[in-house]
């Protein structure tokens, strides 16, 4: 059995509702992660880089995966994914996209810009449990990710 590696998940998304489900669906499946929650593409940002409310990088890691959504206020996850992914210092983060959005020029661009996933949103908080388990046991106990310790 491997064990989970504690990484920090960073989750973009305007819509409360989704935020407190996406919340109980990973709690349900007894995730140990920490959870940190940012509304739109602009926070996202700060966030990665430490400004503002979040420049203390001890309360707010870099995430080892970032949860986006795509159509968000202020700054979309498009605009802010492309910001990600220029940045040196960032682009090696996975990001996968958690959207309501099923359109094809949705996924080609954001897999054009970098994303690692794209997952259309479950209608049904059980699907959400399913998706949320399979989500984090394939990023946090299969895949091998660069070590963030690089700098």
């Amino acid at each position: 059995m491997m064990q989970s590696r504690s990484i920090a998940i960073l989750i973009a998304d305007d819509d409360a509702e989704d935020r407190m489900l996406l919340k109980e669906a990973l709690e349900e499946n007894h995730l140990k992660n920490t959870l940190h929650f940012v509304e739109n593409g602009e926070e996202l940002m700060d966030y990665l880089h430490h400004r503002g409310k979040y420049a203390d990088k001890e309360k707010y890691p870099l995430p080892g995966l970032i949860l986006l959504d795509l159509n968000m206020p202020k700054k979309d996850g498009r605009e802010a994914l492309k910001e990600i992914k220029q940045d040196a210092d960032l682009k090696l983060l996975p990001v996968v996209v958690l959207t309501t959005s099923k359109a094809e020029e949705d996924i080609i661009r954001t897999y054009d810009l970098g994303v690692s996933s794209f997952i259309t949103k479950p209608v049904t908080f059980a699907s959400l449990v399913d998706m949320t388990k399979t989500l984090t046991e394939y990023w946090f106990e299969l895949v091998q990710l660069p070590n963030s310790s690089h700098k």
